[in-house]
């Protein structure tokens, strides 16, 4: 008959079965969200969403740094966020995927979000 001998690293013992419900946490919750992305993918790629969110930023963008350039008279956060949704709805002509659309989106939303960094900082 064999005794059990208790672990001289209690610690070590339990930091790794912490760890190793981590990884079957992670390794289920993985398969979950792939499967989730899945099915929300064609959904999340509709003309409507990219659209939507074009008006929804003209709308801010306007709003914002419209009032900022009547407040502090600068042109110049209104011509960079100008540019940025330019070139965001010239990018729903473009096909979809990474050479086309989604660079040119990335672009226009760096560029609309500098515009509204310099009408924020004009009044500092």
């Amino acid at each position: 008959m064999s005794t059990l001998v208790a672990s001289r690293f209690p610690r070590l013992d339990g930091l790794a079965i912490g760890l190793s419900g981590l990884c079957a946490l992670h390794c289920l919750g993985t398969a979950i969200a792939i499967g989730l992305l899945s099915s929300v993918a064609g959904v999340l790629e509709a003309p409507i969403i990219h659209e939507g969110g074009l008006i929804i930023a003209m709308v801010l963008g306007a709003v914002a740094l419209g009032q900022g350039a009547r407040k502090h008279g600068l042109l110049l956060p209104v011509a960079v966020g100008a540019l940025g949704l330019g070139v965001m709805a010239g990018a729903l002509s473009l096909p979809h995927g990474w050479a086309g659309e989604t660079v040119y989106t990335i672009i226009g939303v760096a560029l609309l979000a500098f515009g509204h960094e310099l009408n924020r900082r004009a009044f500092w």
